[in-house]
């Protein structure tokens, strides 16, 4: 892990930075974005827009295609770029550190607020980078738009992400506050606590399990789903507190597959605590355990500003992305079942 380089940002021109918006928003309806538009959106002269991408060609912002259709398309450090211009802009982010995070589809930094005095987390969504490719070279879950990209994705699950992160905390739940969002960045308190992979020891993991047993049923009780309830997304203080991370993947409990999400949620749990910590839950919960409604936090998030459109679009990328975890877990399961049969023959030959 080592630090995002934002150095380029201070020198980019003016000029600079209206093409490369206009390189972004010339992607809402184009694959790749021909010079004539750019020059248009940026209200550049041709060459002077040339002059332009040339030079974000060189800070490695932009791509260009010649292949089947001359034109150029925004890559992820140029989305980076554009969502820390307008952070900054906003006094949310003053400078941005080293890595402390990087996700299947993120990858996440330690960053100054714009006093310097507060360390603050931004977490920028790269769906498309792993997972999420093979599901869209199986499905074209982007049917509905002229053209939409892994970066438009990106943007709505961070829209989403904070969605979720502010009507949980308002709620009293034990999530990060969440701080700002632009593009597909969020940026959010820093937890003081460790992820619960990296714990090798707890003192009391009986209550630990049952704390996070108890947060994944009252989750239930207010409408969502988790989805990626795990070790990965869960961080434990030194007074082994729980804070709930990582929300995109979150259902409401009127889902269809609602129940089949809590299981899993609740299993990868029981299994983790029992390899790490030998721990043995004596009883687990389903989603039928959790009773009546006390809140509709679930309708909350689908008021937030979300399109129809948007919304459907990304709940089927997402519904596709749970289901490949669902059977890469099962595979993952078959896979460590086979091992340790084999381990077990080896030991009985000896």
């Amino acid at each position: 892990m080592g630090r995002m380089d934002v150095s380029a940002l201070r020198y980019l021109s003016r000029d600079e930075m209206r093409t490369l918006q206009a390189v972004e928003q010339g992607m809402k309806n184009h694959e790749l974005v021909p010079v004539e538009l750019i020059s248009s959106i940026a209200n550049l002269k041709h060459g002077g827009a040339f002059k332009c991408l040339s030079s974000l060609l060189r800070s490695k912002l932009i791509k260009h295609d010649r292949k089947h259709y001359d034109g150029y398309s925004l890559n992820y450090l140029g989305y980076d770029y554009l969502a820390f211009s307008t952070l900054s802009k906003r006094n949310i982010v003053r400078a941005v550190g080293r890595q402390i995070g990087v996700g299947k589809e993120s990858d996440v930094f330690i960053a100054l607020d714009d006093s310097e005095e507060r360390e603050v987390v931004v977490k920028m969504h790269r769906l498309g980078r792993t997972s999420f490719r093979k599901i869209k070279e199986k499905r074209d879950y982007h049917q509905h738009r002229k053209f939409a990209n892994w970066l438009y994705l990106s943007r709505l699950a961070a829209q989403k992400e904070f969605a979720f992160m502010r009507v949980l905390r308002d709620a009293g739940f034990p999530v990060p506050e969440p701080i700002d969002q632009n593009r597909h960045c969020v940026v959010m308190s820093l937890v003081d606590a460790y992820p619960l992979t990296q714990i090798k020891h707890l003192r009391n993991p009986g209550k630990v399990f049952a704390k996070l047993m108890e947060l994944h049923i009252r989750l239930a009780q207010c409408g969502l789903v988790h989805c990626d309830f795990n070790e990965f997304n869960v961080m434990i203080s030194d007074g082994e507190d729980i804070t709930v991370i990582d929300f995109p993947q979150m259902v409401s409990t009127s889902h269809a597959n609602a129940a089949f999400y809590f299981n899993r949620d609740v299993e990868c749990l029981r299994v983790f605590f029992e390899r790490r910590f030998g721990f043995q839950a004596s009883s687990i919960p389903s989603l039928a355990d959790c009773g009546v409604r006390v809140m509709d936090l679930d309708k909350l998030v689908a008021a937030s500003g979300f399109s129809r459109e948007e919304t459907n679009m990304f709940d089927e990328a997402m519904e596709s992305y749970r289901q490949k975890s669902a059977h890469d877990d099962m595979d993952a399961g078959e896979d460590r079942s086979s091992g340790e049969e084999e381990e077990e023959e080896e030991e009985e030959e000896e």
